[in-house]
């Protein structure tokens, strides 16, 4: 792997470090994709401006910041239909959606270029961070500034999780049902509880702000207390499947 100037190689995820971690930070905007860490996100990757997001992050940390755009009224790209109109009559750009303020650095674990170009990678979540503030857009994508200081205890594999288990599967069980979804059951119940409450909170498709509120959660235990209410409180229509995203 080529390793380019003003750019230093992380070491192995077991020796990451807050200090490795400093610097401006590519982020990937996408609205349902939750990364946590340790958690693994598979993504397809189509648009030219992350074509080059990926393949600058081979060359450089292989780090990519996870993070949801804020939903604007309308669906819009601004949240003034005057001002969109004024923009398109001027040729202007779509101002870009605002972010979250609190998204997750993922490592590129695997990586598969198409015959067509695209990619298929996989991110290992390493830690959660604070939006700092934006900077310029580079290659098309955008880069903040990230504040993982608040999120230190990311870098530590968590203890013993108090929350109620045998409840939580109970719910996913009906959850599940209800959706129609299919479920390898036996290899659900045999996770890890960080296992089982990080894959749940990613692949459940939850809305965006559900999914941020999960994200958030200070510790694994008020995340497997977020995640047990958001199974309870859910809907009856199903939300769509749980495959890689796109964009």
């Amino acid at each position: 792997m080529v390793q380019t100037s003003g750019h230093r190689r992380l070491p192995r995820l077991n020796a990451v470090g807050l200090e490795d971690l400093e610097g401006e930070l590519a982020v990937f905007p996408l609205p349902g994709a939750l990364l946590l860490p340790r958690g693994r996100l598979p993504l397809n990757i189509f648009e030219p401006r992350y074509l080059a997001m990926v393949d600058d992050a081979l060359r450089e940390r292989r780090l990519i910041g996870m993070i949801q755009p804020q939903e604007i009224p309308g669906s819009r790209d601004t949240d003034d239909d005057d001002e969109l109109a004024m923009g398109l009559r001027q040729n202007l750009p779509p101002r870009p959606a605002p972010l979250y303020r609190v998204g997750c650095v993922g490592r590129l674990a695997s990586f598969a270029e198409r015959e067509d170009g695209t990619f298929s990678i996989s991110l290992f979540g390493v830690a959660r961070f604070r939006v700092w503030q934006e900077v310029d857009v580079r290659n098309g994508y955008r880069q903040v500034r990230p504040d993982f200081r608040p999120f230190a205890a990311d870098l530590v594999e968590p203890g013993p999780v108090a929350f109620d288990r045998v409840q939580l599967l109970r719910s996913l069980r009906h959850y599940f049902s209800l959706r129609g979804f299919e479920a390898r059951w036996e290899a659900i119940e045999q996770m890890d509880d960080e296992t089982l409450i990080t894959t749940l909170s990613m692949i459940c498709p939850f809305p965006p702000p559900e999914k941020q509120a999960l994200l958030e959660a200070v510790t694994l235990a008020d995340r497997a207390q977020t995640l047990q209410a958001l199974l309870e409180m859910a809907g009856h229509e199903p939300d769509g499947g749980n495959g890689p995203h796109s964009a």
